[in-house]
Order: structure tokens, then sequence, then C-alpha cells
């Protein structure tokens, strides 16, 4: 499609005619516009009192003389060029104009650890289809509502490791995301404190006035040689905001399948004492999730909680385009005190 630069279009284009130009236009006082429809009828209203009130006398003509004449319509000429004038006076007054508007922003941004528990109870599916796609699922979409944040990923369970530095790179998150499975660590178990140790140490070198670590798990810490209490008061002392999330429910919960095909039940418990207090230390919040909806709504609100302040500076360009249409105007007037003060308008009065 041709970018048209209607800043080098003469006045006197077809252009400024068309509706599509019209419809490009923004108006400054568009209510000026309603009164072109009122023309018509001001020369409508003018002919009628012109009709009634002028002197008629009464003249016999032969009908031979009195047949119709295309030359009788330049007596139309004055009120059609001043109706020109008035529409190209009010379109002028309405301030025809286009804007091109330039927004900038900037932000310093959020460094968030995403800490994710692979341990082999997150395939419980007291979560659709399971514990560890859920999380994969809301961690996706968490990842889609930031803005210039840095992230990053660990994954733990007997053992941790960062799968992902923080980056802005957030197609390379995802996919580090989808491809998160148990077979990634062999060692069972779930190193809470390692976990947190490792995320801490890929924030030591950062900047950002604002870090944050997002731990996911569903067991209490029985691996791993770092005591989670001590792990959470290291990251504390680099002013990291620590949430804690207990994904899973309580009682009797479906876990693979028996020998017939059917859903084989287990007996599943939690301690949230040491997950509540990470949290406590962290300076964040403690969430208990039992289903998918329960778990989209804490990363939801987690997301609200942690935005950055994003700073925006406008440029708006304004470009007026009445003197088009005054131009038009001019001679519109100019026509009609033409044809009203000249010869020419006794001519069109016989």
């Amino acid at each position: 499609m041709e970018v048209i630069d209607e800043n080098i279009i003469p006045w006197y284009s077809i252009h400024w005619f068309r509706f599509s130009t019209f419809g490009e236009f923004v108006w400054e006082r568009e209510f000026i516009l309603y009164f072109i429809y009122a023309i018509p009828l001001l020369f409508i209203l003018r002919y009628v009192i012109r009709h009634y009130s002028n002197q008629k006398l009464p003249v016999a003509l032969h009908k031979t003389y009195a047949k119709q004449n295309i030359f009788n319509l330049i007596r139309l000429f004055p009120d059609l060029f001043l109706a020109m004038a008035l529409i190209f006076i009010l379109i002028a007054l309405a301030r025809p104009q286009k804007s091109d508007e330039k927004v900038e922003q900037w932000t310093e941004g959020i460094d968030i650890m995403l800490v994710i528990d692979i341990s082999q109870s997150m395939q419980i599916e007291d979560f659709k289809p399971n514990r560890l796609e859920a999380a994969k699922n809301v961690a996706l979409d968490f990842i889609d509502g930031r803005f210039q944040d840095r992230i990053g990923i660990v994954i733990f369970s007997g053992d941790a490791y960062s799968q992902s530095p923080l980056t802005t790179d957030y197609d390379l998150l995802k996919s580090y995301i989808e491809e998160i499975d148990f077979d990634l660590i062999e060692n069972r178990g779930t190193a809470i404190g390692s976990a947190l140790a490792v995320a801490t140490n890929r924030m030591t070198e950062s900047d950002s006035k604002s870090k944050v670590i997002i731990l996911l798990s569903d067991g209490d810490n029985t691996a791993g040689n770092i005591d989670p209490i001590m792990a959470a008061k290291l990251a504390s002392s680099y002013d990291i905001k620590i949430y804690t999330i207990a994904i899973g429910r309580e009682g009797s919960v479906p876990f693979g399948k028996d020998f017939f095909g059917r859903p084989r039940m287990v007996e599943n418990t939690m301690d949230e004492t040491t997950l509540r207090e990470i949290a406590s230390i962290g300076d964040g919040e403690f969430y208990r999730v039992s289903n998918n909806k329960a778990l989209e709504e804490v990363f939801e609100r987690i997301d609200s909680y942690e935005k950055a302040e994003i700073l925006e500076t406008r440029y708006k360009d304004t470009t007026d385009f009445y003197f088009n249409y005054l131009y038009w105007a001019l001679i519109c007037l100019t026509l009609w005190f033409f044809f009203k003060t000249t010869f020419i308008s006794n001519v069109l009065q016989d």
C-alpha cells in the first residue's frame, strides 16, 4: 500500500474532496460540520421568501417565447457559489487535522526467578493433567503478561540447577518451560533449600531495584545439604522477595493407573510450615492451591503485585489542513461576487 505524504499534495488536488480523506481527519471542532446541513434549508427558505415577496407583473407571452432554455440555469450560479463558499468555510472552521503520535515506554523492570519442583510427587493428578503440567501452563501465561522483566528458571528435585539465567528472551524461556520433565534430574527428593540457594546465586549480580523468587512445591524439604530457612535468610539479605506456593490436595489423590487402568489413589500429606516461614522471611506471601483455577488466580495475583512502573513519553505532531478549504472558499466567494456585481447579474435577473 502506497503511503501518501499529504504535506506535498497541492491544495487544488481532488484528493481533498474524497470521502476517504475526510474519514482520516481528526476534527478539532467537529460539531461545526453539522451546520452544513442547514445551508440547503437556508437557500430554500430564501427562495420561498423571494418568491412570495417579489413584485410580479402580468406579462402575456406566446408559448414559443416561454420555452425553457438551458441558459436559464445560469441564474443559479450565484447561489451555488455562495453555498459552496459557506460549506468550505465551515469545513475550515471545524479544523481538519492529522496527528502522528509516538509513544516511548521504558522501565527498569523486575528480576524474577521461577523455582519449580519436578519431584516425582508432582506427577499426582489432582491437577489436570498433573501438578507439574499445571504449573508449567500458568508459568507460560505469567511470562506472557510481563513487560521488559528479566525472568530465570530454577528446577529442583533431589538436586537443583538453573535451567535458564535471567533474560528478557521470553520465547526462549517458554521453550525451556515446555522442555521441563521429571527425567531432567536423577536424584529423587525435594531440595527446597538448594533451589533457593541456586536462585539467590543467580540474582546476586542483579542491579534491579526489585528482585523476586516464586517458589512452587508440593512437599517438604527432604534432600540437599542447605537448610531452607537459612537459604531464605540469605535471599532476604540480598533484598529478594519470596512468594511460596504449596500445590496439591491432602488426603486421597489419584496417582497413576492400577492393573485394570483405573486411577490409583494414594494418601497425600503436606507440611506447610516451612513454606510459610520462607515467605515470611522473604517478606512475600504464602499460597495454598488445590486445583488448576486456584493456581491460575495465585499467579495472576502475584503478576498484579509485581509490576514495574512503566514511564511513558508521548510525542504528538499535529498537521492542520483547513487552509486548503479556505483557498476554495475564497475562490467561490470571488465567483459569487463577480456574478452579483457585474453586468452578468443584470442578465441573470432578466
